[in-house]
């Protein structure tokens, strides 16, 4: 994984900590990140429970249709069941999709938290720290750019998480410009398909389309 991708995916969760970024006087960046980090992989651990449930369920079910296929009916009770053809339903293929997602998503997290912490590497915290900058001194021009792409929205009343990922996202473009164009967005748009609405991605693009035409950006 690239630095900077993890370096917004942190920069998101510290976005959604601090609703008042701009008023603090002192970052501990380390802290943050560390916090940010435990955010992230406590989350991961959540999901691994639930994931761990619904594997469970999910032998528990595929034992008993086994045990109560009509080829093991018919065995005697002191011998072990054969293994029966089971058809895949689209209940199966369902779960399945969600493990896949939530394992996905846990190696995502181990493999950011162990960026984000390893001493020798600190393109992730610097990152972080720029964005975090930028933001904290050009707030109001960025929720100004928000507010003018977000016809008939209001700016405190949108999806919190939509919000913080357009903000890191015009900070990386308008001030930061460490990154091209395309992946900038393309992240953006990735980090709401993740943790925000379904219609957030394409929320988000237009918005950051407006905002690239708004200020000639190449």
């Amino acid at each position: 994984m690239q630095a900077r991708r993890a370096a917004r995916e942190l920069a998101l969760i510290l976005f959604s900590q601090m609703d008042t970024i701009e008023n603090l006087n002192k970052w501990d960046f380390q802290d943050i990140v560390l916090k940010s980090v435990r955010t992230l992989t406590n989350n991961s651990a959540d999901e691994l429970k639930a994931a761990s449930a619904a594997i469970m369920e999910m032998k528990e079910y595929i034992e008993e249709y086994e045990a109560n296929h009509p080829k093991n009916l018919e065995r005697p009770i002191d011998v072990s069941n054969v293994p029966v053809p089971m058809p895949m339903t689209s209940d199966m293929q369902g779960r399945l999709d969600d493990l896949l997602n939530i394992a996905e998503k846990t190696m995502l997290a181990l493999e950011i938290a162990e960026m984000a912490t390893l001493e020798e590497n600190s393109d992730v915290k610097e990152y972080i720290v720029k964005i975090a900058n930028a933001f904290k001194a050009n707030k109001n021009t960025i929720d100004e750019q928000i507010k003018k792409f977000a016809f008939g929205w209001d700016i405190n009343r949108l999806v919190k998480m939509d919000k913080d990922i357009l903000r890191i996202a015009i900070c990386e473009l308008l001030y930061v410009q460490d990154a091209p164009l395309k992946v900038i967005i393309d992240e953006a748009l990735e980090l709401a398909k993740k943790y925000s609405t379904d219609d957030s991605a394409a929320f988000v693009n237009g918005i950051l389309g407006k905002v690239v035409i708004e200020n000639n950006l190449k």
